[in-house]
This record gives structure tokens, C-alpha cells and sequence, in this order.
């Protein structure tokens, strides 16, 4: 004889499969649950995964801080001359792993192929850095798929989509021609002048090919020695800002106070979070809107348990009748039809959060076989800036979903319950 209680044996009794109209409803209830929680893991942990690598890619090809020097009197940026000095101080913090100095500005770049009708021109950032600290700072000489992490003698490091047929159709050896906007407008200014003046552009080696997985560093940026940007842009012995690595990116607010006392109202500090901050909080409010919304998934499918055991209070009403008439309480009636209740919450939960992780497990393979069959590209590098669909799961997310669904669907069937325990003997059997 069976230990269970008798409320739990009716309840799973009711719930065995069977060639009736209320155990397609049962079905359809399960499917409904395993189909809103399964579609909330997967948007979740794909809108977490977007969040972490966006953080990963900023934090490994950006600075964790950057120091400008600022104009007391206009409160302007202006070039940073003492550099070392200003290093030397950064790197005696306890929060400051390293520092590097850095100059950025627009240019634009000219492929020099055989024949040269064929070049094409980009007009990319460029970025002067020393070689010597860069490492330290930035991810850029591991990440290189071609070549080395070499920028002497005008050497260049270009992005994996820029390099491409579409852009420029560059290898590593190839000569590029670089032209700075100072150079430009001297020409300019000569040709308004009526003067014949001409120059050359400076002629760069590419080195190294670099894959950031971000799509916006991989086409718009090349890197170059800090003294050849200074020889492109006409400077002399100063760079634009220094790029600070942190010892603990999460604690960037407490370093960057740190750094302004040590440093002073002279130099403006920011931190990585606030240059990038839209961008990331856009994120996190889309994954909380996109978790409410969806939610209402489940709401949907528990209205099926609701329908579920409605039919099933009347069809039942003569045994509910026959129970309460051998002495059951309106407590044990509650039991019996919450225990069902349960019972397809928590089994349409359990294939729904399995369902959820395979699809998060082979999301990219799925992307990857939907554009070969239908030539669709669904996850546009050039649009979403990654080359493959992010995903993480957080214990924390799943134990939300699961644990807000399993609520929602018990209090879906809080009426039906409540209204069979309240069922009086002589009227459950007087209507049948």
C-alpha cells in the first residue's frame, strides 16, 4: 500500500495520460509553460551575454581610465607634454596596474595594389601608440591573426575588417598610403592660396592583422607608433591622453577619485563605464523590459492550467462530493487539485528550462544552418558588432524564471482550487 497521501495519489492520478478532451488540455497547458520559460532563458542569457562581452571587448582593446590634460583657462583639452612625469605618478597608486601614453585622430588610408586603378580608400582612426607599454594595456598584439605586433619603420596594424576585399583588400607586407588631416588642409590652404604646393602621402607597411570579435575596432581603427602619428599630425614630443589599466575595472569610481587628488584639477579623468555607459545601460534596460514582457508568455500559458482544472472541478464534482461526504476536509480537496496544479507547472517548467539551455547551447550552430538554408544572414556582424550571438547564463536569471513561473502558474489556479474546496457534500451530489 502506497505511503504517499491520498491528496498527492488523486493528483497524479488525474494527471496520467489519457484519450480525453482534458488531457489534450493538459498537454497544451504543459507545452505552454515549457514554451515561456524555454523562450525566456534563451532571450535572457542572450541579452547577459551581449552585456558581458560588450564589457570584454571595451576593457580589452580600451582603457579601463584615460587622463587629459586640461586648459585652466578655457577649460579645453590640451596636448600632455609630460607624459613620463604623469606615468610615473599614475603607476605609484595601489589601484593603477599600468599606464600607457596615446594619440588618436582620423585619416585617411589609400591600398596601393597592382594595378592602381584598383586601390580603395577608408578613412579609419587611427591610433599612435608606444609600442614598449601597449601590451600592457590592450589586447591588440595577442589578438593578431597575421603577422606580428611590429611598428617600426612605419609599420601598421590594421582590423580584420578593414583589411577584407570589401574595404581594402590588404595583407600583411602590403604598402598603404597614409594621408592626416592637417595635410589635407595645408594642401588646402595653398590651393586657395594659387600656389602649386604638393606633398606625399607617408607611405605604411601592414604587419600585423588584428580580430578584436568587435566589429567596430575590426573596421575602424589601425595602429600606429606614437612617433609616427606625431610626424602624420605635426606634433613635437606630446601625446593626446594617457590609457590607465586598472588592477579592478569594477572599482574604477574609487581609482578614478584616487587619481584626480593625486594628480590635481589640472587633468580630467575618466573612467570606461562613463565613456561607454549608454551603451551598456541600453542593454541592461533591454534585458529588464525584455524579461517583464516575456513573462507575459507565462501568464498566457498558465490561464490554460487555469481552463485545466476548471474542466476538471466539473467533472469531478460527484467524487469531490463522495470525499467531503467520507470526512475529507475542504483542505485536502485544495491539495488534491493545487497538487495537480504543481505537478503540470513544474513539469512544463523542468522541459522548458532543458529546452531553454539547448537552445542557448546551440544557438550559433541553429544561426549558422539558417543561413545556409535560407541565405538570410540573421545576426549581422555590421549591425550588432559581434560575429557570433552571445549568450550566458546566470543561476541568478534561471532561478528568477523558474521560480516567477512556478508562481505565476499556482496562482493561476488559485480560483478553480478554492472554488472545489469550498463544494458542500449534498450540493456536489444533488448536481450530478
Amino acid at each position: 500500500m502506497s505511503r504517499l497521501p491520498f491528496e498527492l495519489l488523486l493528483a497524479l492520478r488525474y494527471l496520467r495520460p489519457k484519450r480525453t478532451f482534458v488531457s489534450i488540455i493538459t498537454l497544451i497547458s504543459v507545452l505552454g509553460v515549457t514554451l515561456g520559460v524555454a523562450v525566456l532563458i534563451i532571450v535572457i542569457s542572450v541579452m547577459s551575454g551581449f552585456d558581458r562581452d560588450l564589457r570584454d571587448k571595451v576593457l580589452g582593446f580600451n582603457a579601463h581610465m584615460k587622463v587629459l590634460q586640461v586648459d585652466p583657462q578655457t577649460g579645453g583639452h590640451v596636448l600632455l607634454a609630460n607624459s613620463a612625469a604623469v606615468i610615473q605618478k599614475l603607476t605609484a597608486l595601489p589601484e593603477v596596474r599600468a599606464a600607457t601614453p596615446f594619440a588618436v585622430g582620423q585619416v585617411m588610408v589609400q591600398s596601393q595594389p597592382d594595378p592602381p586603378a584598383q586601390a580603395q580608400i577608408a578613412a579609419p582612426m587611427l591610433r599612435g601608440v608606444d609600442p614598449r607599454t601597449e601590451t600592457n594595456v590592450s589586447r591588440f598584439a595577442t589578438n593578431l591573426v597575421a603577422g606580428t605586433f611590429n611598428l617600426s619603420d612605419h609599420g601598421l596594424l590594421v582590423g580584420v575588417d578593414l583589411a577584407n576585399h570589401n574595404r581594402l583588400g590588404l595583407h600583411v607586407g602590403d604598402h598603404v598610403a597614409i594621408a592626416s588631416p592637417p595635410e589635407l588642409e595645408r594642401l588646402l590652404k595653398s590651393h586657395k592660396a594659387g600656389k602649386d604646393e604638393a606633398f606625399l602621402p607617408k607611405d605604411f607597411t601592414v604587419r600585423g592583422i588584428f580580430d578584436s570579435g568587435f566589429y567596430d575596432f575590426n573596421a575602424n581603427i589601425v595602429i600606429a607608433s606614437l612617433e609616427d602619428f606625431e610626424e602624420l599630425h605635426g606634433l613635437t614630443n606630446a601625446v593626446q591622453g594617457l590609457m590607465v589599466m586598472l588592477r579592478d575595472p569594477e572599482r574604477a569610481k574609487a581609482a578614478k577619485a584616487q587619481v584626480q587628488t593625486a594628480l590635481g584639477a589640472r587633468y580630467q579623468v575618466t573612467i570606461w563605464s562613463e565613456e561607454h555607459n549608454a551603451t551598456m545601460d541600453a542593454v541592461m534596460v533591454e534585458k529588464n523590459v525584455m524579461l517583464y514582457i516575456l513573462f507575459f508568455i507565462v501568464i498566457v500559458a498558465a490561464f490554460g492550467i487555469t481552463c485545466t482544472l476548471i474542466t476538471f472541478v466539473v467533472l469531478k464534482t460527484r467524487e469531490i462530493g463522495v470525499l467531503k461526504a467520507l470526512g475529507a476536509t475542504s483542505r485536502q480537496i485544495a491539495w488534491v487539485f493545487l497538487s495537480q496544479s504543481m505537478g503540470v507547472s513544474v513539469l512544463g517548467i523542468l522541459v522548458g528550462l532543458t529546452t531553454g539551455i539547448l537552445g542557448v547551447t546551440y544557438r550559433n550552430p541553429f544561426l549558422r544552418f539558417m543561413r545556409s538554408a535560407t541565405g538570410l544572414e540573421l545576426f549581422p556582424s555590421s549591425v550588432y558588432e559581434f560575429y557570433e550571438l552571445p549568450a550566458l547564463i546566470i543561476p541568478g536569471d534561471i532561478a528568477i524564471i523558474c521560480g516567477g513561473s512556478l508562481i505565476i502558474c499556482l496562482l493561476a489556479a488559485a480560483f478553480p482550487v478554492w472554488n472545489a474546496s469550498r463544494l458542500k457534500p449534498v450540493e456536489a451530489l444533488r448536481r450530478e
